[in-house]
């Protein structure tokens, strides 16, 4: 087997030479030792191979070392796989498995955010089309164009467009150059009042859970549909009183689960005018 210094790199042929005698030796032995000694010798013949098409992922959002060590493994597996004879060298053998490896770890794993899987490859078939049709027309090919020699339709190019910022979004947190000035999120965030009252809505709907259908339905009248006390206790041939101080019993009931805090000795107006205050004020503690 042909000996290489550390500065010497073989040409193609004696590479090719070399590795189909290595490959000669692994299918020769049954000893694992050698075995890991010879697949070694063959890594080591084209860690120049991985690096190389690693570097054609650069700057696509995914730290080169990262990329190098995905062809290194699909190297491996290339080796494990490879049965001398069938391919015109394990070179020509190798190459297609590495790459195929590395598109499959973008597909995967690249994404911070991911799009759907006919999105992925449409956009690997835009990419291929478009350096053709830039070198065919002689400038940048519109999104028609494009759609056109893939078969796709103008809106979803438009949409791979969008999705291909998944590699790298900008973070909430980046900032302009000057460092006094605010991060993105401040010109993105807004008050939700709706979620900020998530929390009240979970608990008074456990707390609301404790009372019986009547109960909730007096509610419901009440405070959803906007009745009277006058008009639901009409309506459920009751005084206007009786309404009063259902409603003040529950509203005690309400705010003591919530606040977790017993109200004691609630009073209860006996005067008809004074029982819409009493409700408010009820309803106001439990607010």
């Amino acid at each position: 087997m042909a000996q290489h210094t550390s500065h010497t790199r073989p040409s193609f042929a004696e590479r090719d030479a070399e590795t189909s005698e290595l490959f000669a030796r692994l299918a020769a032995t049954d000893d694992p030792d050698e075995s890991e000694q010879v697949v070694e010798q063959i890594v080591i013949l084209y860690l120049d191979l991985c690096t190389t098409m690693a570097g054609r992922y650069d700057g696509r959002g995914v730290e080169h070392d990262d990329l190098v060590q995905v062809a290194r493994l699909a190297l491996v597996k290339a080796i494990r796989r490879y049965e001398p004879g069938h391919a015109p060298s394990f070179a020509a053998y190798a190459v297609p498995t590495i790459s195929g490896e590395l598109k499959r770890w973008f597909r995967d794993r690249g994404w911070v955010v991911r799009p759907p899987r006919r999105l992925q490859e449409l956009r690997a078939d835009l990419q291929a089309v478009r350096a053709e049709l830039e070198q065919e027309l002689g400038r940048t090919p519109t999104d028609a164009e494009l759609a056109a020699a893939v078969g796709a339709t103008v809106e979803e190019v438009r949409e791979v467009a969008s999705a291909a910022t998944g590699f790298r979004p900008l973070s909430l947190d980046c900032s302009p150059a000057d460092d006094e000035r605010p991060g993105l999120s401040t010109f993105l965030a807004e008050v939700d009042e709706e979620l900020q009252a998530a929390d009240d809505r979970v608990c008074l709907t456990e707390a609301l859970t404790e009372l019986d259908d009547d109960e909730r339905e007096l509610l419901l009248m009440r405070y959803v549909e906007g009745m009277t006390q006058r008009e639901i206790g009409e309506a459920r041939g009751v005084s206007q009183m009786q309404v009063s101080r259902t409603l003040r019993r529950i509203t005690v009931r309400l705010h003591d689960h919530l606040t977790e805090k017993p109200v004691e000795n609630p009073v209860e107006n006996s005067v008809e005018n004074s029982v819409e205050p009493l409700e408010a004020e009820a309803m106001t503690s439990v607010s």
